[in-house]
C-alpha cells in the first residue's frame, strides 16, 4: 500500500463515520487526500475535519474511478455488499464496519492487538468485527495464548448508540416520557434482552455473531461460546461479563500481571477502593478496560472478567483506523 494513501470515508455523516474523522485526527492516519462520501440524502453536508471544511459527496458506482488506496466503510451492510467489491476491483483496500463480510472465509476479520497477521491474506476487503467481540478478544487473547480456552459464556450490557441515531433518540425521548420508535419496548429505565433479529435457535443474530466471530478472530473453532446480549439505558459504552473456562490451571497473580501488560488493554481492578471499569469512564477512550478479575469457584480453571469499551470508538471507528495504521506498518 502507498505510504501516503488517498483515503475515502464512506458513511461520513453517520455516528461511526463522524467518529472515524475524530479518531483519524487523534491517531494521525496519514493521507495525501481524504474524500468523504454518504448517501444522496446526506450529500452536501459540510463537516469540519483536519482543520478544514469538507463537503460530503454522494457515493455512486463511479466514486472510486478517480483512484483510492484505502476506504473506511460504515454505511450499513447493503451499501458494503454493493460498493466494497467495486472499490476493491479498482485497487482500493476496504475496511468495512458492517457485518456483511465478517464470516466470508476469504475476508480477514481483524483486531490489531489480537490477529494482525491475518491482514497479510486480504484480497481487497477487511472486516471490522462486532462491537462486543473486539473488546472481548483483546482481553481474551493473552489468556488464550497462555492457557488455552475451552469455553466462553458472555452476557453483554450494550449502549443505545450501538443501534445508531434511532437508539440514541429512543433513550433521550424515553427519559421525557415519549414512546419508542427504534426499539420494541421503552429503553429508559429498562433492559431489553433483544439485539438484532431472533433466529430459529432462539438466539439473536447479535448473539451468534459473538459465537462465530470470536472463534474466527482467535483462530480456534473448538472453543465453545454462548452469549446473551442485552440493550441497557446507557448512551455510550458496551460492557460484558465474560466467564472463561481455561484449558490449564492458572495463578490469579499471573493473570493480573498478564492483563496489565497487554497492549490496548487497561486493567482497573482495586475493589477495595471501588475501582473497576464503567461505560461512563470508558466513553471517549480508545482502549479496552478490564476489571473484576476473579476465579470462578464453581469449576476448575474458571475465570470471570468485566470488560468495557466505548462501542463507537474501539468497538467500531478506532479499531478500523488501527487496522489502517497496521496495513501501512506492514507495507
Amino acid at each position: 500500500m502507498n505510504s501516503n494513501p488517498r483515503i475515502a470515508v464512506v458513511g461520513a455523516t453517520g455516528m461511526v463515520g463522524r467518529a472515524f474523522l475524530t479518531v483519524i485526527e487523534e491517531l494521525g492516519l496519514p493521507a495525501r487526500e481524504y474524500v468523504l462520501f454518504s448517501s444522496a440524502r446526506s450529500a452536501g453536508t459540510v463537516l469540519p475535519f483536519m482543520g478544514k471544511a469538507y463537503t460530503v459527496q454522494e457515493l455512486t458506482e463511479d466514486s472510486f474511478n478517480s483512484g483510492f488506496d484505502l476506504a473506511l466503510f460504515s454505511a450499513g451492510g447493503e451499501t458494503s455488499r454493493k460498493f466494497a467489491p467495486i472499490a476493491a476491483e479498482k485497487g482500493c483496500v476496504v475496511i468495512d464496519n458492517s457485518s456483511a463480510w465478517r464470516m466470508d472465509p476469504d475476508v480477514p476479520l481483524v483486531v490489531p492487538e489480537v490477529n494482525p497477521e491475518a491482514l497479510k491474506n486480504h484480497r481487497g476487503i477487511i472486516a471490522n468485527p462486532n462491537c462486543n467481540v473486539i473488546p472481548a478478544t483483546v482481553a481474551l487473547k493473552p489468556l488464550y495464548d497462555a492457557y488455552g480456552i475451552r469455553r466462553i459464556v458472555c452476557a453483554t450490557y450494550q449502549a443505545v448508540s450501538g443501534a445508531g441515531r434511532g437508539g440514541w433518540d429512543d433513550l433521550e425521548n424515553g427519559l421525557k416520557g415519549l414512546p419508542p420508535k427504534k426499539f420494541p419496548h421503552p429503553i429508559a429505565g429498562n433492559c431489553l434482552p433483544h439485539i438484532d433479529v431472533f433466529l430459529d435457535n432462539g438466539y439473536t443474530k447479535e448473539e451468534m455473531k459473538m459465537v462465530h466471530e470470536t472463534r474466527k478472530i482467535l483462530g480456534d473453532e473448538t472453543i465453545k461460546v454462548t452469549a446473551t446480549t442485552v440493550r441497557v439505558p446507557v448512551f455510550t459504552g458496551h460492557s460484558a461479563a465474560v466467564n472463561v473456562e481455561l484449558d490449564r490451571p492458572f495463578e490469579l497473580s499471573d493473570v493480573f500481571d498478564m492483563l496489565s501488560k497487554t497492549p490496548g488493554l487497561i486493567l482497573q481492578d482495586d475493589v477495595r477502593n471501588n475501582v473497576y471499569p464503567t461505560p461512563l469512564s470508558a466513553a471517549g477512550r480508545n482502549e479496552v478496560f478490564v476489571g473484576r478479575v476473579r476465579r470462578d469457584e464453581s469449576l476448575d480453571n474458571g475465570l470471570n472478567l468485566w470488560v468495557v469499551a466505548d462501542n463507537v470508538r474501539k468497538g467500531a471507528a478506532t479499531n478500523a483506523v488501527q487496522i489502517a495504521l497496521e496495513l501501512l506498518k506492514q507495507a
